[in-house]
């Protein structure tokens, strides 16, 4: 997720030199994440530029059966920078025929952050819209890497990924965008695809854009909200918990750790300035996987490997959530 508006300029290609790369490792046993590996927090700010507010410590539950981990596209190699999202026919409002499996009747919404096509339509995201607690732009272009890997096509390409695992276990997947609409859509109609469909849970996909040295991943938790068009208190205490879930999966299954630099070592982050999370009436968190802008979680990031575990862990953890 971007700290910059639409006029973001996105950054000049250059090749960058990867470095070792130093993961954390947790292992998870039956019911309970025994260990977090625990990096230094630093205050700073949250994505919409404002310090970020560390929460409880984050648990996952290891009865979640583990899906396929092929990759959908058939790309496990690395993504190249500039490279398009693997193409799909399914549409953002059409559920895709679920299969027979352990989440046969549960509707989970998918929500690739930004649109590849923003950059070109800075107008019309810029335009202001209601979040409850005040007005903020429609939508953002989102952040890339300093090789020009852009925060859009990841969020797709992850999303891909994870409607193919969560398919397998009998879910209806949908996604807000596809690549399918020219910009967009803005956070408010978001927050409205995944209400309508009555989702058991929604998952807002993102990368951040913070400063070189920054490295992990963190899950965004709504906070308590209850004002115009925004009432959260419903959905505080379920998202919480796919959040957690989340997190731990994320942990186990791609081994890296939480944040530096927001959450206190948490991996979680409760927030109440997202109008994607302030307008839902369903369970709902953000993941910024990791921060494009420092060199090795961008060697993470643009890796379709590290793709597919990220796909995977997040899928875990909504898996876990969903059978409870």
């Amino acid at each position: 997720m971007s700290y910059t508006g639409p006029g973001f300029d996105p950054p000049r290609p250059r090749r960058s030199r990867r470095g070792p790369l130093t993961v954390a490792l947790a292992a998870l046993v039956p019911g309970a994440l025994l260990g977090w590996a625990v990096y230094a927090a630093v205050d700073g700010p949250g994505d919409g530029g404002g310090p970020a507010k560390a929460s409880a410590s984050v648990s996952a539950s290891s009865g979640a059966p583990s899906p396929a981990t092929a990759s959908p596209s058939g790309d496990s190699g690395d993504r190249k920078p500039g490279a398009s999202p693997t193409a799909t026919a399914a549409s953002p409002s059409a559920s895709a025929p679920a299969a027979s499996g352990p989440l046969g009747g549960k509707v989970v919404v998918i929500d690739p952050g930004h649109n590849p096509g923003n950059f070109e339509h800075t107008a019309e995201i810029n335009r202001q819209v209601d979040i409850g607690t005040n007005r903020k732009a429609c939508d953002t272009t989102g952040t890339a890497t300093d090789d020009g890997y852009a925060e859009a096509e990841f969020t797709l390409d992850v999303a891909h990924r994870m409607r193919a695992l969560l398919e397998e276990q009998g879910a209806t997947v949908k996604l807000t965008q596809d690549a399918d609409r020219p910009f967009g859509p803005c956070v408010d109609e978001r927050a409205r695809i995944g209400n309508e469909a009555r989702a058991d849970a929604v998952v807002s996909l993102h990368a951040d854009g913070s400063g070189a040295g920054n490295r992990g991943f963190h899950v965004i938790l709504p906070g308590t909200v209850d004002a115009g068009a925004a009432d959260t208190r419903a959905i505080v205490g379920p998202s919480r918990d796919l959040g957690e879930r989340i997190a731990g999966n994320f942990v186990r299954v791609t081994g890296s750790a939480p944040s530096n630099y927001v959450g206190g070592g948490t991996g979680l982050v409760t927030r109440k300035d997202l109008g994607g999370l302030n307008l839902s009436t369903v369970p709902k968190v953000f993941i910024e996987c990791g921060n494009m802008r420092d060199s090795k979680d961008a060697a993470l990031l643009t890796s379709g490997a590290w793709r597919q575990k990220a796909a995977q862990g997040i899928s875990d953890g909504i898996v876990s959530f969903l059978r409870g």
